[in-house]
């Protein structure tokens, strides 16, 4: 990739103080309210963001929607309000807590994190050099939490400001390498005043104006500087190379019920994929090969019936699993436990795992309603 030239680094800084001053009034009439966010009126007031809730949002929000990460922030911020809280929490009750988001390992990160974080006074550091030391935190997570909750000017680069920064500037260099080219016209862009809100105000308008599909150029306060605009096809950037097809892995899981309705479970090993979550037993399936797929690879014989198949499909590859579902007499296989219907919904069961079992027990992973519905008289 050509570096960028002296010309547009020049004229980028010129331009980026009126780019940044109507980027930032846009802001201020049409942020999104979120949960873990102080309102720009509130900023302006005194109130600062809590660094705690700042890194707790943005390690959610890697690589899941702002959507589903509200209710799961609300829940974490109930249960261990401050960094010391999290720290004292035990680790399988974090990971419960974490099912459904994914990439477990930054559960495993964000523990450790919250360990050392408390160890050191419960005080987050400032510098992105020194937040890029704590356990989970990369170049991204630490712009982030330096410019929002300490204000300190960073380029924050995520997927949003990627597809606004290559629109403004119809980078015609596939996105997987123009990233670097990206950061630095980010760079230029930051203002010395409200650096934290500058970089919320480009995920906003990525996120709602600025969007994959059918932007809403009209209302994008930085059209009249989007040459992307000017080419007439602003979908076309980001460039994105062919995806490459993901491998498929095949594998069979095993739903075993108990008497009284209870699910057998295990935990997987700590390291590697989905670590130190629960499964139902499956076979040796891996991202690199397959397991067996029929009930003759079950942990116990039973009258085992396949129940479906269910896909699933992780960052690298893709899964399909067999399901079978059996009646068991109730003896406990080493190194498994049993799941009562009433906890089960409670377990840290990564997706793909509620997938098989949803197979075999239609509604067994939902959490039971706090108001039953009343029996007619």
């Amino acid at each position: 990739m050509a570096p960028l030239d002296q010309t547009r680094k020049t004229d980028i800084g010129e331009a980026g103080s009126d780019t940044a001053s109507r980027l930032l009034a846009w802001y201020d009439a049409h942020h999104r309210e979120l949960p873990w966010r102080i309102a720009p009126r509130a900023l302006a007031s005194g109130t600062r963001p809590d660094p705690y809730r700042v890194w707790l949002s943005e390690v959610m929000l890697q690589q899941t929607t702002v959507e589903a990460v509200k209710a799961y922030f609300r829940a974490f911020v109930e249960k261990w309000p401050d960094v010391e809280a999290l720290a004292a929490a035990p680790t399988e009750d974090v990971m419960k807590a974490w099912a459904g988001l994914g990439y477990y390992s930054r559960a495993r990160n964000l523990k450790a994190c919250a360990d050392l974080v408390a160890r050191r006074g419960g005080s987050f550091p400032e510098s992105e050099a020194a937040l890029r030391e704590l356990p989970g935190i990369g170049a991204y997570t630490a712009a982030a939490i330096a410019a929002i909750a300490f204000d300190r000017p960073a380029a924050v680069v995520d997927g949003n400001v990627e597809r606004v920064v290559s629109r403004l500037f119809s980078i015609a260099t596939p996105l997987s390498e123009a990233k670097p080219e990206i950061r630095v016209l980010v760079e230029r862009m930051v203002p010395d005043k409200r650096p934290g809100d500058f970089a919320q105000a480009m995920m906003d308008l990525g996120a709602t104006i600025c969007t994959p599909r059918r932007p809403r150029c009209m209302l994008c306060p930085l059209r009249a500087d989007c040459s992307a605009i000017l080419s007439g096809d602003p979908e076309r950037f980001p460039v994105r190379l062919p995806k490459a097809e993901k491998p498929l892995r095949r594998g069979a899981a095993f739903v075993a019920v108990r008497g009284d309705g209870a699910i057998l479970l295990r935990k997987r090993a700590d390291k590697g994929l989905l670590g130190g979550m629960t499964e139902v037993p499956t076979t040796a399936w891996t991202a690199r090969a397959d397991g067996a797929t029929t009930d003759a690879a079950a942990p116990f014989p039973a009258n085992w019936r396949r129940a479906g198949q269910i896909a699933h499909v992780f960052t690298h590859f893709a899964l399909e699993l067999d399901v079978f579902h059996a009646q068991a007499s109730g003896d406990t296989p080493v190194g498994h436990f049993w799941s009562l219907p009433s906890d089960i919904s409670g377990e840290a069961l990564p997706t793909v795992m509620k997938k098989a079992i949803e197979a075999a027990i239609p509604g067994a992973t939902k959490k039971p309603s706090p108001h039953p519905a009343k029996r007619p008289a």
